[in-house]
């Protein structure tokens, strides 16, 4: 026998077989219904001989075929379709807010996809920007922010590198005419991510060590980490305005220790446009840390900051003037002056936001 159905109704072929006649008398005379009992024996409701109690019964099954039609079901691909939707959902609005929350402490995993993504999406406008160790270091180093003060501080972050390289190129051809350009064509290796960005790393761990259980770290709340993290970036951006803009535009240098001219690209040189391009430097990443992203709201933080931020840049001419080049300390690397130079911006940060804003 053959039917056909429609392709949308749900049949359900139940097959039962019946016993082979090789199967021994007593289990033939037995019947489908459920048996009654009488006494000590058991006896079917057919007549069937008594059997002892005990004794396995065996019930066949039915041999009769049954079809069983339900009409008008769902579509199973609709119902895995709608479910599918709402479970990608759901996921993907966690997902969203656990990288996005504004307190930081986001997951690695997230934070290494995320920035694999992105790093990736932009990588040929970041290759004119960093050597290809160099962007490997800057996946990790943004892989770390992220994780620790989340979205607002990567973004400060990228800021700065944005900023530093966009100053970088100012007048860049003269400045490699005269041999004091920035190596590799102003491209950033790993050195210099380190050298730029590891005091704002420490201090990122210490303010997300803060959110995570809620007291101070090391007596310092929270606030005052995070502005010693601006701060530390906002002074490495203050440095390179200083030093690119004086390269290319200033007029007179002179030594900081001894006041005498000397030629731009000295080391411990500083010039009255570098100077006054520091301090915007300084207060451009200062403003987006402290108030666009509100690590530290106020004008107070933005001050503190910009501040900071300029003293310590020039304390990096004093130590330039004094220490790099001389015999005795090859080690003195720009790499160890600018960790120098963005620690003293951040500790200049952090006591007065204690002293002063009472943080």
């Amino acid at each position: 026998m053959q039917r056909t159905f429609k392709s949308s109704t749900l049949v359900a072929v139940a097959i039962c077989w019946s016993y082979s006649h090789k199967l021994s008398a007593p289990f033939h005379a037995l019947a489908f219904a459920p048996p009654t009992h009488h006494g000590r024996g058991i006896q079917s409701r057919y007549n069937a001989p008594n059997i002892e109690e005990n004794t396995l019964l065996v019930t066949p099954p039915p041999t009769s075929l049954h079809l069983v039609q339900i009409t008008n079901p769902e579509p199973m691909s609709a119902f895995l379709s709608t479910t599918t939707t709402e479970s990608l959902t759901a996921a993907s609005s966690n997902l969203f807010t656990t990288l996005f929350q504004q307190s930081g402490n986001v997951p690695i995993l997230p934070s290494l996809l995320l920035n694999s993504i992105l790093f990736f999406s932009l990588r040929p406008k970041l290759m004119t920007m960093l050597t290809p160790t160099g962007f490997a270091h800057s996946l990790a180093l943004g892989t770390m922010l992220w994780t620790t003060l989340g979205w607002r501080g990567w973004t400060v972050c990228v800021l700065y590198l944005f900023l530093g390289q966009l100053v970088t190129k100012v007048g860049f051809d003269e400045k490699e005419a005269m041999g004091i350009a920035e190596k590799r064509g102003g491209r950033r290796g790993p050195e210099n991510v380190w050298g730029s960005a590891l005091t704002g790393v420490l201090c990122a761990a210490a303010a997300a060590q803060t959110m995570k259980s809620g007291d101070a770290f090391m007596g310092l709340s929270f606030d005052v980490w995070a502005l010693g993290y601006v701060a530390s970036l906002a002074t490495k951006l203050a440095d390179t305005f200083a030093s690119e803009i004086g390269k290319a535009y200033g007029k007179t240098t002179f030594l900081i220790t001894s006041l005498k001219p000397v030629p731009p690209g000295t080391e411990g040189a500083v010039s009255l446009e570098g100077t006054l391009a520091s301090v915007v430097g300084g207060l451009s990443l200062a403003f987006y840390g402290c108030v666009a992203v509100g690590f530290v709201h106020g004008v107070g933080g933005v001050a503190i900051a910009t501040l900071a931020a300029f003293v310590a840049t020039m304390i990096e001419s004093l130590i330039g003037a004094t220490l790099q080049e001389k015999e005795g300390l090859s080690w003195m690397t720009n790499e160890v002056v600018n960790f120098i130079n963005t620690s003293v911006g951040a500790a200049i940060a952090m006591s007065l936001g204690v002293l002063v804003l009472g943080m």
